[in-house]
């Protein structure tokens, strides 16, 4: 067993520290998310630090790390007040991690990474076509975070595009049918196998898998 104080991380090579660090919390939430610039341009960047705020109002938050390669992207969101999340699938997963590359600004990533952008009249943002689950957010509040200088944005989910089959009869999304790939780390991308769905925990009340879910 390793024990590592807060003294040894912060001797470690910065590097190293970096991948240990961003692979140590496990999967996170992976997604690509477009944006438009104010030149007509569209600009896609692949973010894994994608979190669930709250269902009403339903709101979703980022990090956007201080100096970081998706400037663009914040400035586009604070610009046009819209941006798309867009899942990341096995078929395209190489593909959507190459738009982490740090291409010049007012280049569009969708031309440069080979992938496809789709477009709802309702919406001047981009989506991304290939990805089976896509959301449209409208901002609602960007936060600095002082203790590391990255910026947290806040979106209330403005539309949904996704196929009627992955939602299943209580709301639930079915990301395992959907294909979507997580990530752990930077680089490090993973298929999502579903070990079980469980009732609702209540006191003194064993934990139980939902009958559907069974194995």
């Amino acid at each position: 067993m390793m024990n590592i104080s807060d003294k040894e991380l912060g001797e470690m090579e910065k590097g190293y520290r970096a991948t240990m660090i961003n692979s140590l919390p496990g999967f996170k939430c992976l997604q690509l998310v477009g944006t438009m610039s104010e030149n007509g341009h569209s600009n896609l960047g692949i973010f894994n630090s994608i979190f669930h705020l709250g269902a009403s109002p339903a709101l979703l938050g980022m990090i956007f790390r201080p100096d970081s390669a998706h400037h663009d992207t914040l400035k586009n969101i604070e610009r046009t007040g819209l941006y798309t999340f867009n899942n990341v699938t096995e078929s395209f997963y190489q593909k959507a991690h190459q738009t982490s590359a740090r291409y010049p600004s007012g280049c569009s990533e969708f031309v440069e990474c080979g992938l496809t952008e789709f477009f709802i009249p309702e919406f001047e943002v981009p989506f991304v076509a290939e990805s089976t689950v896509k959301i449209v957010l409208k901002l609602c509040e960007v936060i600095p975070i002082k203790a590391n200088n990255t910026t947290m944005v806040i979106g209330e989910i403005a539309h949904i595009l996704l196929s009627e089959n992955l939602i299943g009869n209580d709301g639930y999304i079915d990301h395992q049918k959907a294909k979507t790939v997580t990530v752990a780390g930077l680089d490090a991308y993973f298929n999502a196998d579903l070990v079980a769905r469980l009732h609702y925990a209540k006191p003194n009340l064993e934990p139980s898998i939902m009958e559907k879910f069974k194995r």
